[in-house]
């Protein structure tokens, strides 16, 4: 971008610029991070004076800090420096809002000031948000700038879970049978999505140990239902039961490990078997892109043959389809875009494509071997020659097996700062799974992708996700 400069020898009253600009929850974001101003009344989803709804006010200082930007990039432009400035506030502006910036030129004076009138309005309604006088020092040649790179920024927030859990919120609490939730991170997922309203759940494990848990993170669970088994294996078979009889809708993994989890699910006559194989999928909100990345399988089938791969990718799909997206776009991941015979995973790859072209797969476009770029990256797909619906746009990453899986889904949470909803598909109910090292965020919205899967099961109608 190019950007010039008005020397103070060619300012003229009445010369005048303006922009306009979106406010975001972003700029929101940044401005507190920026400033360490974390007044809740310019948060978003914050009630900052207790009326119980959340303001999202733009702080005044952001809002004034746009009146610069004029000065500084358009009028007089690059090479001004403030003298001062008076700011005058009729109203606050908000998130979600466009807004109009205003300046015009006043006065010149002999020492090289200039004097402008600055108003800012809310398109809409023109209301006046701002307005003031700035005094400046203009710049005393001209000059111009080319290309001007500054530093990305990326906003560490997950947006896409918002909207998930604002989704799951409308729905009705699923019955969830927790299983062994019987530490203080275990017990206060369940709970935290009870207080939500997202699941209603039913505690089953060591009554001792959970009600030791509750006492050391200060919980009252005296409102809930609680299931005794001593073992952990013993509270799977009880939570298989309670879906069994229809009193859960979804099984909530606590504190035990996955084998003595889904084991009793497993079982041909008590468990909750349905057809398909019992695959895992990852939904990973990555601050900076468009849309979450499902990654599958990263948990249970370990090095995966063609017939699993085919219930992993159809369960990914179904799982799609119930978070609201439309056409899923699976891309097929293996080191190679083509196919090498040496590359087991490429073959895998493109036979699942040609199952899908075929009908043996529904729901979903699905093309590979896909490398890891060309598969999120529309630039790299078409520098390497890709022509696809899926390339450069995938939806769904599925992993040659579960090394690749465990350390994709690592490197998105550690490295790129996303957040993981876990979920096991294929058995009569959803299975929430989490782990322990899990904040608050991904237990939320392993609860809201779950009841929103159930819902889509049952056939509720949802609303098109909202990222589309």
């Amino acid at each position: 971008m190019r950007i010039e400069n008005h020397p103070f020898s060619e300012l003229k009253i009445g010369d005048s610029a303006e922009m306009r600009r979106l406010l975001t929850i972003d700029d929101l974001y940044v401005f507190a991070a920026a400033t360490g101003n974390h007044n809740p009344m310019h948060l978003p989803r914050e009630d900052g004076d207790g009326d119980g709804i959340a303001e999202a006010v733009a702080p005044g200082m952001f809002i004034a800090s746009l009146v610069a930007t004029v000065l500084g990039m358009q009028l007089p432009g690059p090479g001004t420096l403030y003298r001062r400035q008076t700011l005058n506030f009729a109203t606050r502006a908000h998130a979600g809002e466009e807004i109009r910036i205003h300046v015009e030129v006043t006065e010149k004076h002999t020492d090289g000031t200039v004097t402008l009138k600055t108003a800012i309005h809310r398109i809409g309604d023109n209301a006046l948000i701002l307005s003031g006088e700035a005094e400046v020092i203009a710049p005393p040649k001209y000059a111009a700038f080319e290309d001007m790179h500054l530093p990305g920024l990326v906003v560490q927030r997950h947006r896409h879970f918002e909207a998930l859990l604002d989704r799951a919120r409308s729905l009705p609490p699923i019955p969830t049978a927790v299983v062994c939730p019987q530490e203080p991170n275990s017990l206060g997922g369940a709970l935290l999505a009870a207080k939500e309203s997202i699941i209603t759940p039913i505690l089953v494990g060591d009554p001792q140990k959970i009600s030791a848990a509750a006492a050391e993170s200060d919980t009252d669970i005296t409102g809930f239902e609680l299931l005794a088994a001593t073992h952990p294996r013993d509270a799977a078979a009880t939570a298989c039961a309670l879906v069994n009889s229809g009193r859960a809708a979804a099984v909530m993994k606590g504190h035990l490990h996955t084998d003595d989890l889904l084991k009793p699910m497993l079982d041909k006559t008590n468990g909750l078997r349905v057809g398909r194989r019992f695959t895992h999928v990852f939904v990973m909100d990555v601050p900076g892109m468009p849309a979450p990345i499902m990654v599958t399988d990263a948990a249970i089938n370990i090095a995966p043959d063609l017939a699993t791969k085919v219930d992993i990718v159809q369960n990914a799909i179904d799982l799609a389809l119930a978070l609201g997206i439309a056409t899923p776009r699976v891309g097929v991941l293996s080191a190679v875009e083509t196919i090498n015979i040496g590359i087991q995973s490429s073959v895998d790859a493109a036979l699942l494509s040609k199952m899908a072209e075929r009908g043996q797969i529904r729901g979903g476009l699905v093309d590979g071997p896909l490398a890891m770029d060309n598969a999120i990256s529309l630039t790299a797909a078409r520098t390497k020659g890709i022509t696809s619906e899926v390339a450069g746009r995938a939806d769904i990453l599925v992993v040659p097996g579960i090394d690749a899986g465990n350390m994709l889904a690592k490197q998105l949470a550690y490295i790129s700062h996303a957040e993981g909803a876990g979920l096991v598909l294929g058995a009569r109910v959803p299975v929430i799974l989490n782990s322990r090292a899990d904040g608050r965020m991904s237990r939320l919205a392993s609860c809201a992708v779950a009841a929103l899967y159930q819902a889509h099961v049952c056939g509720t109608d949802m609303a098109e996700a909202p990222w589309q």
